[in-house]
C-alpha cells in the first residue's frame, strides 16, 4: 500500500491522522513508539500524542523498513542504529522513485 504523507500545514497531527496517513491502526503507532526511541511525539495535558513532521518522518522510516522491506522490528532497530544516514538516503530514493512512477502512470492514463 502506498503511503501518502500530505504536506503538513499545521504543527502537530493527532495519532489518528498519522495512522490514516500510513493505513495502519493507532495501536501500531503506539507500539512502534515504545519499540523505537527515535519516535517521540509530544503529549498535551490530557496525554494525547501530538506528532510533529520529524516524528512522522521517523514513523515513515520504520514503516518503510518493516512494512515495505519486510524487516523484523529488531532488524529495523539495528539498521537505524548502525546505518541511519544510508537508510534515510535509501528511503528517500525509493520515495522519489515511487513519486516518479505515479507521475508516469498519470501521464500514461491521460494519453
Amino acid at each position: 500500500m502506498p503511503v501518502n504523507i500530505p504536506e503538513i500545514e499545521k504543527h502537530y497531527c493527532s495519532i489518528s491522522e498519522v495512522a490514516d496517513m500510513f493505513g495502519v491502526n493507532a495501536s501500531l503507532i503506539r507500539y512502534w513508539e515504545k519499540e523505537f526511541d527515535t519516535i517521540k511525539p509530544h503529549k498535551n495535558n490530557k496525554g494525547n500524542r501530538l506528532f510533529t513532521k520529524e516524528a512522522i518522518d521517523e514513523i515513515a522510516l520504520v514503516y518503510y523498513l518493516v512494512k515495505e522491506r519486510g524487516m523484523t522490528l529488531k532488524g529495523a532497530r539495528q539498521k537505524i542504529k548502525e546505518n541511519r544516514e544510508s537508510t534515510l538516503q535509501e528511503h528517500e530514493v525509493v520515495k522519489r522513485l515511487k513519486d516518479i512512477k505515479s507521475l508516469l502512470l498519470e501521464i500514461k492514463d491521460e494519453m
